[in-house]
């Protein structure tokens, strides 16, 4: 029978693949949506781009805040709380107007970086040093699988449509809110781990010591002002400057793959009628490749504890590689912006637009992401002890964002 921590683990992958399930369709299909709303002649001056750049700019800021509010409430409140700011965002889509999309967007950054931090910080708590690559990875296939179920859900919805009408919107958006509600439900569930679970010693690699579950807990009893120190502090270490660079790049495809990607399939005439259609697709197939990725990486965690996490993250590297030349011959170079045709903008750079090869970027965008999240998430459990997981969590999103 699986140990406390290792359900704790199963059930927060689970609650997040139900938020993300909602989040993560309702991110790729935005833009699009937008689009079809101002063709009805409504939402003048709204912006799918510009929701998400003041989403990602809040989030970057709040991160400094995040680690002390999870020190005020506790790792499972303070995702209870992010995810509550989840399902407002998507609520805004029912019956969109402009002002409520940008306040929607300056709550989800707030909400972002407080269930992220918490989900870090809870991640690692229940995890050592000998588990933290399995946890890792099975807390991401379970989270990543939101995105095959969601867009199979959105390509059944927008098979054979050009314009996205009101009807199609709403019954997408309230399914999509009703599941993100569930996974929000699911996290009051998480229980702490139980001394007795897992019980191996954690080692304290600020100052080399060797402490107990208990006097670990007695040491992570720290105020908003400590925890907001320890992020300046941890900021400035060795370690966290050259993690950064990985933590940036991680942000900048997280940015394309949820926010532009979509956009630039469902803008591409060539496609025809299953143009819209095949947003969902490509997400499903991102999603697969995110599942596999992470189901892979979490079985081998203990190959990558004895080899190391470089053949991993260079193997991310290559397929990522590979997806983005691809992407920059198949796809006309005006469509992230729009779909009207004119000689520049409508033929791609080498190829004529080809839907398999769209979906085939899809899936190699998701299995790239698995490569170099799945790492992460385990470099940052390992390296930062459990009263430092939070700050280092918040920083890690800080830097991505």
């Amino acid at each position: 029978m699986a140990d406390r921590a290792t359900i704790n683990v199963v059930i927060l992958g689970l609650s997040f693949m139900f938020i993300f399930t909602a989040f993560n369709t309702a991110g790729m299909i935005e833009e699009t949506v937008i689009q079809s709303v101002q063709e009805e002649g409504k939402f003048d001056g709204g912006s799918g781009y510009i929701s998400l750049a003041i989403i990602y700019t809040v989030f970057a800021m709040a991160n400094w805040g995040a680690p002390s509010v999870v020190s005020v409430c506790g790792p499972r409140n303070s995702m209870v709380i992010g995810a509550v700011m989840y399902c407002l965002f998507i609520a805004v889509f029912i019956y969109p107007m402009v002002w409520a999309l940008y306040v929607g967007s300056v709550l989800l950054g707030l909400g972002a970086s407080i269930l992220w931090t918490g989900e870090g910080s809870y991640l690692t708590l229940n995890s050592t040093p000998e588990t933290i690559g399995r946890n890792s990875g099975l807390f991401w296939a379970l989270q990543t699988s939101s995105f095959l179920f969601g867009n199979v859900f959105v390509w059944q919805e927008f098979t054979g449509k050009e314009i996205i009408d009101p009807k199609t919107r709403i019954q997408v958006y309230v399914s999509l809110l009703v599941v993100s509600c569930v996974g929000t439900l699911m996290l009051f569930t998480l229980r702490n781990k139980k001394p007795g679970d897992s019980a191996s010693l954690n080692v304290n690699r600020c100052n080399g010591n060797v402490l107990s579950n208990s006097e670990n807990d007695v040491e992570n009893k720290e105020g908003p002002l400590q925890a907001f120190k320890r992020s300046i502090q941890l900021f400035k270490t060795r370690e966290m400057l050259l993690l950064g660079i990985c933590f940036a790049y991680t942000g900048l495809e997280l940015n394309f793959y949820s926010g532009v990607y979509g956009t630039c399939i469902g803008n591409t005439k060539a496609f025809g009628d299953e143009a819209k259609s095949l947003i969902g697709i490509s997400g499903a197939f991102l999603g697969a490749g995110e599942i596999i990725g992470g189901a892979a990486f979490g079985l081998s965690g203990k190959l990558a504890n004895r080899h190391g996490r470089d053949p991993i993250i260079l193997l991310g590297f290559l397929v990522h590689t590979t997806a983005y030349y691809l992407i920059y011959i198949n796809l006309p170079q005006s469509s992230p912006i729009t779909e009207i045709i004119t000689d520049a903008s409508y033929y791609p750079v080498l190829i004529q637009s080809n839907k398999y090869v769209a979906v085939l970027c899809g899936f190699l965008l998701g299995l790239g992401d698995a490569c170099f999240n799945t790492q992460v998430y385990s470099i940052l459990g390992s390296l930062f002890s459990e009263d430092s997981a939070a700050s280092a969590f918040a920083l890690f999103f800080f830097t991505q964002a």
